[in-house]
């Protein structure tokens, strides 16, 4: 009998869609996207916001769009970024337009939203012109009359219906370049729709819990919510909602896909929580440790751990080890392997070096295997 291994995750089979040079589906890395919370028409202030998101590695951003003023500041804004852009457009198909002309990879919309069977060919021909894709948003707070009084609340079964029905619009359009959201503030509503909706359709799943709430508390229920979601193969492209600093969602974001083995981006830090073994200040020395190799963008991992009982067998796993010994000796491994003892050093100094010197060694064999290719 074969066993299935216990980390494989089996993800479901999508379409592929593209985000400017950015895919999304398909076999494609799940991409991790934020939005800005500046004024769209203060140019200078999204820009910079932009440019912070990027830095933090992410791979799309999105930018909200209410006016005129908005769309005519976006051209401006994308040709001062590396990253592609989405347009979050809300009724007013004029904008869509504005935003597809502008440049925008994406457009955030419900086509069901923007009005008569006109105004919607016109945002898709515009779409299409420009070699823009679009996102069909659906929410569970802003769900359409009809399907409130259908069902009588917001509930999985009306937020898939919605996605469905603003698909049809596209697909009656012959266009199919779009990915779709169901989201909710509430887990079990979220994650039931976005279960629902994977088996309704091929298209990529953009997954999110919306209004999650604060860093701490938003944090986690969207590692619940999407974690579980991602852990049974849905979606695609993801955004952690927080209500903080946007540079802090791209970092969630990360988090959950390292902690489920789907995307590695810098360095994976394994530490205990510490207690009256460690041999050294565990808690001070990772909070050091995650500012200052906040730049490593290579996949590695590096354990902390403040005593011998667990240090040894974590170090084994890991590429860099540090183990608290006895009397201020302390152990360091390299590669699973002992390699030397640390005494009378700073710790967070000297594993900070080994970690830049570790990441400039995979990016030379990379590089070397890379030219060897060609």
């Amino acid at each position: 009998m074969s066993v299935r291994p216990y980390r494989e995750i089996q993800r479901r089979k999508s379409r592929r869609v593209m985000v400017g040079k950015v895919p999304v589906g398909a076999d494609a890395p799940i991409t991790v996207q934020s939005m800005t919370n500046t004024p769209t028409g203060d140019v200078a202030a999204t820009v910079r916001q932009i440019r912070a998101l990027e830095e933090a590695g992410a791979d799309i951003v999105r930018v909200s769009c209410p006016d005129e003023e908005s769309t005519a500041a976006l051209k401006s804004i994308i040709a001062q970024v590396r990253v592609p852009i989405v347009a979050d457009i809300h009724f007013h198909h004029r904008r869509a337009i504005e935003a597809a002309e502008a440049g925008a990879a994406c457009l955030r919309i419900n086509p069901g939203n923007i009005g008569s069977a006109d105004r919607v060919r016109d945002v898709v021909k515009a779409a299409r012109d420009h070699g823009c894709s679009m996102r069909i948003g659906v929410n569970a707070g802003s769900l359409e009359k009809d399907l409130l009084e259908k069902y009588g609340e917001p509930c999985p079964e009306a937020m898939v219906e919605s996605a469905l029905d603003h698909a049809r619009i596209l697909e009656d359009n012959d266009f199919r370049d779009f990915k779709i959201s169901v989201k909710a503030s509430d887990v079990f509503l979220a994650v039931a729709a976005y279960h629902g909706l994977a088996e309704a359709c091929d298209y990529p799943l953009h997954l999110g819990i919306t209004e999650a709430g604060g860093l701490r508390g938003g944090t986690v229920k969207s590692a619940i919510g999407m974690g579980s979601l991602l852990w049974a193969g849905i979606g695609d492209t993801i955004r952690v909602s927080l209500s903080a600093d946007p540079v802090e969602e791209i970092k969630a974001g990360f988090e959950i896909l390292k902690s489920l083995g789907l995307r590695h981006r810098g360095v994976n830090v394994i530490s205990c929580p510490s207690c009256a073994r460690q041999q050294f200040d565990v808690i001070a020395t990772v909070a050091k440790l995650e500012e200052r190799l906040s730049h490593i963008v290579t996949p590695m991992t590096l354990s902390v751990i403040g005593c011998i009982v667990n240090g040894p067998g974590e170090a084994r796993e890991t590429d860099i080890g540090f183990t608290g010994g006895g009397k201020g000796t302390h152990q360091v491994y390299l590669s699973g392997l002992p390699h030397h003892r640390l005494q009378d050093e700073d710790i967070v100094a000297h594993l900070v070096r080994l970690v830049e010197e570790k990441a400039a060694e995979i990016e030379a064999a990379a590089s070397a295997s890379g030219r060897a290719a060609e």
